[in-house]
C-alpha cells in the first residue's frame, strides 16, 4: 500500500476534487431528476415519467440518429485524414510546412470556425459569389439548403475542419519521440513503402498515445451544441441542441424530460465510442492477419498526393473561412453576386468594441484566470511527483480526461442545480469553476510531455550545489520550460474562450462572453455584426499564441539551444 505523503498528494487531491467533484455531482444532479426526483419543483417520487415524456417528443429518433452519425463519421474521417497525411509525408519539408498552418488553426474556437464556414458555403456565401454569374449563371442566391441541411452534412464538415488540427497535433506529439526515427529506418531497410511502413510499423507504436484524444473527439462531436446550432439541422435539431432548449424552457416540467434526455445523450456518446472500439478491434485483427504475409506496398504516389490534397483542402477551407469573417466584419454593403463588398467600413467593429467592453472583459478575464490556474496546478502536480520520484499514475491520467470523455450536457445540468442550491448559480465564480473542469485536461495534455522530456541532470546538479527545491524550480526548471508553459497558457486561454455550453448553462444568461453572443447572433440576419463577434472570439486566442511565440523569441535571441529553430 502506497504511503500517503501530504506534500506529493496535495496537488493530486486538488485535481481529483476539481475534476471528479463537479462531474460526479453533476451526474447525480442529472440522474435524480431523470427519474422524477427534483424537490425544488415538487417532484419527490422516483418514476419513469420523465423518460415517457422524453420518448413522446416528436422527432426524437431523428435527433438521436443525427447526433450519433454526424459525430462518429466526423471523428472517423478526421482520424483517417490525419493518419494518411502523417503516413505519406511525415519527416518531410511538406509535413513541416503544413504543420505550421495547422497549429494556429487549433486555437480557432468551434463557434468562430462554424460561422466562417457558414458564410463560405451558404447559397449567398463567398464561394457562390466568386463563381457567379460567370460559372453558375446565378444572378440571385440559389434555393439550396447547404447550411442547416436535414442530413447534417454541413455540421459534419464543420466538425472535421476543427477536429483534424487537434488530432494532427496529438499525432505530431507522438511522432516526436526519439525512437520513432529508428522504427522508420527499420521499415525503410525492410523495403516497405512510406505509407505501408507507417501503418505497419509506426502506427502500432504511436496509436496508444492518440487513442484517448480520439475517444474525447468522439464524445465531443456526438454532443456538440454550438456547431449544431450554427450548422446543424433545425427540423429536428441534433439531440444536444434540443436538450439546451428544453432546459431553458419556461415550462419547468420539461426540466425532468431534459434530464432524461441528458442520460440518453450519454448513451449516444457511449454507443458511438463502443462502435469505434469495435471498429478498432476489427481493424487490429485484420491488420494482424495481413502483417503475417509480409506484403510491401512500394508504389504509393497516388495515395500520398490524395492525402496531401485532402489536408491542403481542409487548411485552405479554414483559412478562407477566417478571411470571409474579416471581410464581412469590414463590409458596409455587399450585394450578391459581387465577389467583394461595394463599400467598406470599420463602423461595426468600432461599435462592437465600444458597446461590449464588459463582454470582452469578462471573456478575457475568464480565459486568463482559467489558464493561469490550470497551468499552475499542472506545474505543481508534475513538479511534486518528480520531486517525490513518483510517476503520474495511469488512474490520475485517466481521471484528467474524464470531463472530455463525457458529454458536457450529461452533467452540466446537474452541476447547475448544485450551484443553484449553494447560491453560486449565474456567478462569475461558478462559470470559472466550470471552465476549469474542461481547461485543466488540455493544460495537462500540453505540458506533461515537455516536462517529462526535460533533462533531470540539471536539477540534480543544482541540488548538489545546495539549491533549495523552490530555487531549482524557479531558476532551473521553469526557465527551460518557458516556451512550453507559454504555449500551455495560450492553449488553455483558447479552450476557455471557446466554452459555449458551460458558460450558457452555468452563467444562466448573467455571464456573457463573445462566444455565447456570437452563437446567439448567428441565427440572426445581420452578417456584419455576427462576423465582428466571431472575429473577436478568434482574436483573443490568436493574441495569446502571438504572445507565447514573441516572449521566447525575445528572451532567447542569444541562446541558440533554446531558439525555436535550433
Amino acid at each position: 500500500m502506497a504511503k500517503f505523503r501530504p506534500g506529493s498528494n496535495l496537488p493530486s487531491l486538488i485535481v481529483v476534487l476539481l475534476l471528479a467533484g463537479p462531474v460526479l455531482a453533476g451526474l447525480a444532479g442529472t440522474v435524480l431528476p431523470a427519474f422524477g426526483y427534483l424537490p425544488v419543483l415538487g417532484a419527490r417520487e422516483i418514476t419513469l415519467a420523465p423518460f415517457a415524456q422524453l420518448f413522446s417528443m416528436p422527432g426524437l429518433l431523428q435527433s438521436t440518429a443525427l447526433s450519433f452519425w454526424t459525430g462518429l463519421v466526423a471523428s472517423l474521417v478526421s482520424l483517417a485524414i490525419v493518419l494518411c497525411f502523417s503516413a505519406a509525408w511525415s519527416g518531410t519539408q511538406t509535413f513541416q510546412r503544413v504543420s505550421r498552418f495547422l497549429s494556429p488553426l487549433l486555437s480557432v474556437p468551434h463557434a468562430a470556425a462554424a460561422i466562417g464556414l457558414a458564410f463560405l458555403i451558404a447559397p449567398s456565401g463567398f464561394l457562390s459569389r466568386i463563381l457567379s454569374p460567370w460559372a453558375t449563371g446565378w444572378e440571385r442566391p440559389p434555393d439550396l439548403l447547404l447550411v442547416n441541411d436535414p442530413y447534417g452534412v454541413a455540421m459534419t464538415l464543420g466538425l472535421i475542419a476543427k477536429e483534424v488540427p487537434f488530432l494532427f497535433l496529438m499525432t505530431l506529439a507522438a511522432l516526436n519521440r526519439p525512437e520513432i526515427k529508428s522504427y522508420t529506418k527499420v521499415a525503410t531497410s525492410l523495403s516497405y513503402g512510406r505509407m505501408s511502413g507507417f501503418f505497419k510499423v509506426i502506427l502500432p507504436q504511436i496509436y496508444p498515445l492518440i487513442r484517448l484524444p480520439m475517444l474525447a473527439v468522439i464524445a465531443y462531436s456526438t454532443s456538440v451544441v454550438d456547431v449544431a446550432v450554427i450548422l446543424g439541422p433545425t427540423t429536428p435539431a441534433p439531440l444536444a441542441a434540443r436538450l439546451v432548449v428544453w432546459m431553458n424552457d419556461p415550462d419547468l416540467s420539461l426540466r425532468l424530460a431534459a434530464s432524461a434526455g441528458a442520460l440518453l445523450q450519454l448513451g449516444v456518446s457511449a454507443g458511438a465510442i463502443l462502435v469505434y472500439l469495435w471498429f478498432e478491434a476489427s481493424v487490429t485483427k485484420l491488420s494482424s492477419t495481413r502483417l503475417a504475409f509480409g506484403h510491401r506496398i512500394k508504389s504509393d504516389g497516388a495515395g500520398r498526393m490524395a492525402a496531401l490534397g485532402t489536408m491542403v483542402f481542409i487548411v485552405s477551407a479554414m483559412c478562407l473561412s477566417l478571411l470571409v469573417l474579416i471581410i464581412w466584419s469590414l463590409a458596409k454593403s455587399w450585394w450578391y453576386p459581387a465577389p467583394l463588398p461595394q463599400n467598406w467600413s470599420i463602423s461595426a467593429l468600432s461599435m462592437a468594441l465600444m458597446q461590449t467592453p464588459q463582454i470582452l472583459g469578462t471573456t478575457i478575464l475568464l480565459g486568463v484566470l482559467a489558464a493561469l490556474i490550470s497551468t499552475s496546478l499542472t506545474l505543481w502536480l508534475l513538479e511534486t511527483k518528480t520531486h517525490a520520484a513518483e510517476p503520474v499514475d495511469h488512474r490520475l491520467r485517466t481521471l484528467v480526461f474524464v470531463p472530455l470523455l463525457l458529454p458536457q450536457i450529461a452533467f452540466l445540468f446537474g452541476l447547475k442545480m448544485l450551484f443553484l442550491m449553494i447560491g453560486l448559480d449565474g456567478s462569475f465564480t461558478a462559470v470559472l469553476l466550470a471552465h476549469l473542469v474542461f481547461v485543466l485536461p488540455y493544460a495537462f495534455l500540453a505540458l506533461s510531455d515537455p516536462w517529462q522530456r526535460q533533462d533531470p541532470r540539471y536539477a540534480r546538479v543544482a541540488a548538489s550545489m545546495g539549491a533549495s527545491r523552490a530555487r531549482i524550480f524557479f531558476r532551473v526548471q521553469l526557465p527551460m520550460l518557458t516556451r512550453p508553459v507559454l504555449v500551455t497558457l495560450a492553449v488553455a486561454l483558447a479552450v476557455s474562450v471557446g466554452q459555449y455550453l458551460p458558460t450558457l448553462m452555468i452563467g444562466a444568461g448573467r455571464v456573457v462572453t463573445v462566444t455565447t453572443e456570437s452563437v446567439a447572433l448567428s441565427s440572426g440576419g445581420n452578417r456584419q455584426i455576427t462576423a465582428v463577434y466571431a472575429l473577436l472570439q478568434l482574436l483573443i486566442p490568436f493574441a495569446g499564441f502571438f504572445v507565447a511565440a514573441a516572449i521566447p523569441a525575445v528572451l532567447f535571441k542569444n541562446r541558440t539551444a533554446l531558439r525555436l529553430d535550433a
